[in-house]
């Protein structure tokens, strides 16, 4: 799409990868004079072959610029700014990404248009991929971007026959003042990017700043965190507010909505609850295998998640609990075509992703996997687990994980975290130091071909960041289909 929010005007833009260049040429598309650059010489390069204006931002008059936009992944706050963000704070220049730019330019073409913003710590790929998926069964025509698949600006511009599906993450909505879609979601919190964010505190309020002005907020109920910020969008405070109006995201407040009267009926027109741990008076919870759609505890619809491969697992049920909410609060009830909808998803690569079988051996592929809190659901959706785990580690470590030791039947430690996670298994599983993802898979095929148990799972669930040893976390689950499919062509042990 054209960004012709800045037609006329001239922009700094830093950050040269896939989504700033795709800003920059519809920025420029759009009338804007943009002086593009990065600190990489061969990221510059690449965009001027495109037609991309490069300009050494250090050298700028920056009293000349009406914003700088600044791709996600460029530090805004921690662990320190950017070169180029204490530059444009001080000429008093605004920052702002390209999700804000969607918003702008929504604004400027189809205020109205439908789009819904899906964040959380975990699930929201496969939340967004879910509601994309349901939403094209069902003949809509639809866009995804933002986090996942293709940059927001490279999707059509907003209409009124389109719906967009925007994964948004903390790096994003950070950038992103006038982030409003139709329906925002916010599954679920638990520590992580606190080296960007500075606090846990800083991270909850971008995470709420997705869903507090939307139409209509659908949020978990399953953690403390996501329960708080419910509670202070119950207790809104002006649109234009980032606070939460309870104080520290941290303090552990309880609401009971069931004695709010009319009060709770007006919240419920704004906020969908959704839950995988309890049962919900109002909204989308798990019951068994089942998701109950309840008002005033009264069933009004059920869907079966047994059999559906997906989405096993009480995260995937959070998951399609949020599509769910999503697809009612669209307008679209037909409780067969939802089911139907749910039952042909196909999943998405890296996430609680089947590689194959191999006698009673399953691959698992979930290197999307890069925190306890991800590792969590995984291990709990299956028993007889030879685990690959280890990476760059966050700060919490597996320890939060012990619970769940005794799904392991052997470890495989990779990469830089290695060494401690050995001395938190120590004494409580078996494990080996692998030190590579090939030689992880190699020890974990033999002794899960040698286990008595009936069926065995070999899942890479790593709680950790990939850069230590791969590109990322796509670049790792790579790694560990190619070493699985050397065994399952016969070619490896």
């Amino acid at each position: 799409m054209k960004s012709t929010c800045f037609a006329g005007k001239k922009v700094a833009l830093f950050g040269l990868g896939a989504s700033g260049e795709v800003t920059a040429l519809a920025l420029q598309q759009g009338g804007a004079h943009v002086c593009a650059w990065d600190d990489n010489a061969a990221s510059c390069q690449n965009a001027a072959a495109k037609n991309i204006h490069i300009e050494d931002l250090k050298k700028a008059n920056w009293q000349e610029f009406s914003a700088l936009i600044l791709s996600p992944g460029v530090p805004l706050t921690h662990p320190e700014p950017h070169w180029s963000v204490k530059l444009a704070i001080a000429a008093g220049v605004e920052i702002i990404g390209d999700i804000e730019l969607f918003f702008r330019e929504r604004e400027i073409a189809q205020s109205n248009s439908k789009c819904v913003c899906i964040t959380g710590t975990n699930g929201k790929s496969t939340t967004t991929a879910l509601v994309v998926h349901m939403l094209k069964s069902l003949g809509q025509n639809v866009q995804m971007g933002g986090n996942i698949g293709v940059p927001a600006l490279q999707l059509e511009t907003p209409n009124d026959t389109t719906i967009h599906v925007l994964e948004i993450s903390t790096f994003q909505s950070d950038l992103a003042p006038s982030i409003a879609p139709t329906i925002g979601v916010l599954l679920n919190l638990a520590e992580d990017h606190l080296d960007r964010h500075g606090s846990m505190e800083a991270y909850a309020r971008l995470k709420k700043h997705v869903v507090q002005n939307a139409n209509v907020a659908v949020l978990g109920q399953d953690d403390e965190f996501t329960r708080v910020i419910s509670a202070s969008l119950y207790e809104r405070t002006p649109p234009t507010s980032s606070g939460l109006t309870r104080g520290s995201i941290l303090n552990q407040i309880k609401v009971d909505l069931s004695h709010k009267g009319e009060d709770e009926a007006r919240f419920m027109q704004q906020i969908t609850q959704i839950s995988s741990t309890r049962a919900l008076q109002n909204g989308f919870s798990l019951e068994g295998t089942k998701i109950i759609y309840a008002i005033d505890r009264i069933i009004k619809t059920k869907f079966e998640l047994a059999g559906i491969r997906s989405l096993r697992g009480a995260h995937n049920a959070q998951n399609a609990a949020a599509a769910l909410a999503v697809m009612y609060n669209l307008g679209f009830t037909d409780a067969n075509a939802l089911q139907a909808a749910l039952n042909s998803f196909p999943g998405l690569v890296h996430r609680m992703e089947e590689i194959g079988q191999k006698g009673k051996v399953l691959f698992i592929n979930d290197s999307k996997a890069t925190n306890a809190d991800a590792t969590q659901r995984a291990l709990a959706s299956f028993d007889n687990i030879f685990w690959i785990v280890g990476g760059k580690d966050k700060s919490d470590g597996i320890e939060p994980l012990a619970d769940l030791f005794p799904r392991v039947k052997k470890a495989y430690l990779i990469g830089y975290s290695a060494t401690r996670f050995a001395g938190t298994l120590e004494g409580k599983i078996p494990y080996v130091i692998a030190e590579t993802m090939e030689n992880a898979v190699r020890l974990a095929n033999i002794d899960a071909a040698e286990d008595a148990a009936q069926e065995s799972i070999i899942l890479l669930s790593p709680a950790c960041a990939s850069y230590d040893q791969f590109k990322n976390f796509e670049h790792r689950g790579e790694v560990f289909r190619a070493s699985v499919q050397a065994i399952l062509n016969g070619v490896a042990a």
